[in-house]
C-alpha cells in the first residue's frame, strides 16, 4: 500500500496528556491525530467522531501544539503510553519532531513509558531513549503480525516488516526492553509460531491480540478476505458473524505450546515489566483482552462461553 497523500492541520490543545481508560491504565500520550499508516483494520479510526474529521482515516493529521509539561515528576511511577490511536514515529514526525519534543519533556519524570510503533524512525532517537532508559522504566512495542511483505502491503503503509525487526533488534541490543506486539491476528493468515521463532532473541514481551472486527472496518475486511482468501470465508463467518470462539481457544492452547516449546513464561491478560534471558520471551495472551476486568491486568476475565 503506497503512502496517502495528508492534509497535515496544526491544532492547539491544553495538554498532551490524557488520562487512559484502557484496561493498562496511565495515560495515553498522542503527539498527532489521525495515522497516515492507513491500516485497513484500524480501530483508531473512530477517534473521526471526536475530531470533527470527515476524510477518510489516514489521509489527514493534525500536528498538536501543547503548553510545555510543567511538573513531569508528578507521573513517576505512572504508566505513560505513547501511540494509541496515532504511531508518534509516523513520517510527519521527521520534520515536526513531536514525539521527540515529548520524550525531552519526560525524560526526567521517572514514568514508565511505553512507545507503540510501526516505525522505524525511533531509531533517530535511540540515544534519547538510552538516557531515558538509565532512570526509568522505558519498552518500546513493534505491531507485527505478519512476515508476509505482500499481506502486510494489503493492510498498511508502514515501513516493511524487515525494518520493523531491524529497528527491534537494535533498541534490544542498546539493553531497552522490547515487545513482539503479534496484533491483530488474523485468523488463518498469522502464523504466530513463525513470528515467535524470529524475534525472541530480540524481544523482552511477546503481546498476542485477536483480530476485532466490531468496527465500522468490518465489511472492508471481509471483503478483503472473500476476493484474497475465498478460502477462509467460512473460518470468518463462524468468527465474526456466528461468534464462534473456538479458533482462538484452540490457539490459546497453541500459544501456551509454544511457550513451553521455547522455555518462554505464559500469562493470561497480564502485563509483566520483567527483562527476561535471550530467547524466552513471555507470552501474553490478549485475544480476549476486551474481558479484562478492571484496570489492574490481573489476568482475572469476564467469561464467555460459546453460543
Amino acid at each position: 500500500m503506497e503512502q496517502p497523500e495528508i492534509k497535515v492541520n496544526h491544532i492547539e490543545t491544553k495538554s498532551v496528556m490524557t488520562k487512559s481508560n484502557t484496561p493498562i491504565g496511565g495515560y495515553s500520550v498522542n503527539p498527532y491525530v489521525g495515522c497516515p499508516h492507513a491500516c485497513k483494520y484500524c480501530y483508531a479510526s473512530f477517534m473521526k467522531r471526536f475530531t470533527g474529521h470527515t476524510e477518510e482515516w489516514g489521509t489527514f493529521m493534525d500536528v498538536k501544539d501543547w503548553p510545555g509539561i510543567k511538573n513531569p515528576k508528578k507521573y513517576a511511577g505512572q504508566k505513560v503510553i505513547i501511540g494509541t490511536v496515532t504511531d508518534g514515529y509516523n513520517p510527519l514526525e521527521k520534520t515536526y519532531k513531536n514525539t521527540r519534543r515529548l520524550l525531552e519533556e519526560l525524560k526526567d519524570s521517572g514514568a514508565d513509558i511505553l512507545i507503540c510503533t510501526k516505525s522505524d524512525l525511533v531509531l533517530r532517537d535511540l540515544d534519547l531513549l538510552k538516557e531515558i532508559n538509565e532512570n526509568s522504566r522505558l519498552t518500546v512495542s513493534w505491531s507485527i503480525n505478519t512476515l508476509d511483505e505482500e499481506f502486510k502491503d494489503d493492510m498498511d503503509a508502514a515501513v516493511s516488516i524487515e525494518r520493523r525487526l531491524a529497528a527491534m533488534k537494535e533498541v534490544y541490543a542498546a539493553g531497552i526492553r522490547t515487545i513482539c506486539f503479534i496484533s491483530p491476528v488474523f485468523p488463518g493468515i498469522t502464523d504466530i509460531e513463525a513470528i515467535i521463532d524470529r524475534t525472541k532473541d530480540q524481544c523482552d514481551l511477546v503481546w498476542l491480540e485477536n483480530l476485532n472486527l466490531r468496527g465500522g472496518f468490518k465489511a472492508d475486511i471481509m471483503k478483503y478476505i472473500s476476493d484474497k482468501h475465498p478460502d477462509l470465508v467460512p473460518l470468518y463467518d463462524e468468527i465474526y458473524n456466528k461468534k464462534n470462539r473456538s479458533y482462538f481457544e484452540a490457539l490459546e492452547k497453541k500459544a501456551e505450546e509454544l511457550a513451553k516449546k521455547y522455555d518462554c513464561r505464559f500469562v493470561d491478560n497480564e502485563t509483566p515489566y520483567e527483562r527476561v534471558e535471550k530467547g524466552h520471551p513471555t507470552i501474553v495472551d490478549y485475544f480476549y483482552h476486551e474481558e479484562v476486568r478492571g484496570t489492574a491486568n490481573s489476568g482475572k476475565r469476564n467469561v464467555i462461553h460459546n453460543p
